[in-house]
């Protein structure tokens, strides 16, 4: 199980210690901006890049508009990871862009 957070409430807590950011969009999408810090893996490379996260963080995923974030949520969720969906994803951000 997951939760949908805001946009702004991801640019609040994406400066919490044991947060975050998971952007798992592709590569020319990551090229065009990303929330500053955040880590990149592409959806379709998670399964086999699930070494590189830590369960005792939170994540906060995100995506283009929201979709893939969810898919990506319930995976990590399934597999005991603590995860936020950021509802419409980069669509909606409104924060700095690196």
């Amino acid at each position: 199980m997951f939760e949908n957070i805001l946009p702004t409430e991801t640019d609040t807590l994406r400066h919490e210690t044991n947060v975050e950011v998971l952007d798992v969009r592709e590569a020319h999408e990551v090229a065009a901006g990303k929330i500053p810090g955040a880590c990149h893996i592409p959806l379709g490379q998670l399964f086999a890049r699930l070494n590189e996260l830590d369960q005792n963080k939170i994540y906060i995923v995100v995506c283009h508009s929201g979709g893939r974030s969810a898919l990506a949520c319930e995976w990590l969720s399934e597999r005991g990871f603590r995860v936020k969906n950021m509802v419409g994803g980069m669509l909606n951000w409104e924060g700095e862009v690196a």
